[in-house]
């Protein structure tokens, strides 16, 4: 699996603390562009030019095996779709403090992470409660597409955790809690619980089961809110699914009067998508693979038609 996360993204560099702090003017609140339980983002621009997201981890339930087992994560998982790992910096961070009126040299490491920045920000700045997400449909289709293009266990795969480039076009960032599997391999993990409530199977919180089924049940609720809001993947649980295909049909084609035949056959598949992969039971959910065909599929006929139309 891991030759398929491979790209042509150059190796990634090793930053020392003091240029990170130049360009991040010494980590300014200014420079702040995101924040989480792993850590705060800062905007940095390189010498050439090029902005990057320098994400500088907090030391709270942070080890350098986790910082090493997080680097390697990130080293693997080199894709498309994934946000690009530009470099690092790992600054040993000894220092004089005063304990018990003495002295002593303190530990505590500096641990950076350097990321292609990207302008369209996360896709959860997106979002709405009650709305669908405010791009149109062919933007919210191409966002859909590019997220179940992922092939990596993420472990909180959720719209804070997908960035978006000025093309609109998705990748997946944050890969504090990832893990490489094989590509079929269910296993139960006895580490402490990490994640997001809403986007955590239950099978991982009632068993703490990890399985390539796990992003699947997230990625229903990334759909779920695209297409319909917040609130409505949280009532989702308690409306039948033709009723919820409808209903989503419905505030679709409010929002756009003309929709088209294909436009509707896109719309109807992705929100049955996620409908199944919403299935408490893993068994029942598709797997990424057969979500990839789907969505082809529909792409496959709309360029058979056009074809068909163009030769009449």
């Amino acid at each position: 699996m891991e030759s398929s996360l491979q790209d042509a993204s150059p190796q990634p560099r090793e930053f020392r603390l003091e240029f990170l702090q130049r360009i991040t003017n010494n980590f300014s609140e200014d420079n702040i562009i995101g924040e989480g339980g792993f850590g705060v983002v800062y905007k940095g621009v390189l010498d050439n030019g090029i902005v990057i997201a320098v994400k500088k981890l907090t030391h709270k339930g942070l080890n350098d095996k986790e910082f090493i087992n997080e680097f390697n994560n990130i080293i693997r998982a080199r894709h498309q779709n994934i946000v690009q790992f530009f470099g690092y910096c790992y600054h040993p961070g000894t220092s004089w403090v005063m304990h018990n009126g003495q002295y002593i040299f303190a530990h505590e490491p500096i641990r950076i992470l350097c990321f292609e920045y990207l302008h369209g920000g996360n896709l959860e700045s997106h979002l709405s409660d009650e709305q669908p997400c405010r791009p149109d449909w062919q933007t919210c289709y191409k966002i859909i597409k590019g997220v179940c293009q992922d092939s990596i266990y993420h472990l909180d795969l959720k719209p804070a955790n997908i960035l978006l480039g000025n093309d609109m076009i998705p990748k997946i960032g944050d890969f504090g809690i990832s893990r490489i599997f094989p590509s079929t391999k269910t296993v139960t993990t006895t580490t402490r619980m990490m994640g997001t409530m809403g986007f955590m199977p239950p099978e991982y919180i009632n068993e703490q089961e990890i399985s390539p089924k796990y992003d699947v049940f997230s990625l229903s609720a990334i759909i779920i809110q695209i297409m319909t809001g917040r609130q409505s993947y949280h009532d989702s649980g308690s409306v039948p699914s033709e009723k919820m295909i409808d209903l989503v049909c419905e505030k679709w084609q409010k929002l756009h009067p003309t929709m088209s035949l294909q436009t509707w056959e896109e719309v109807k598949t992705c929100i049955g998508i996620a409908l199944r992969c919403l299935q408490d039971d893993r068994h029942k959910r598709p797997t990424i693979i057969e979500i990839i065909d789907e969505l082809n599929r529909i792409d496959i006929e709309a360029l058979s038609l056009t074809i068909e139309v163009l030769k009449d």
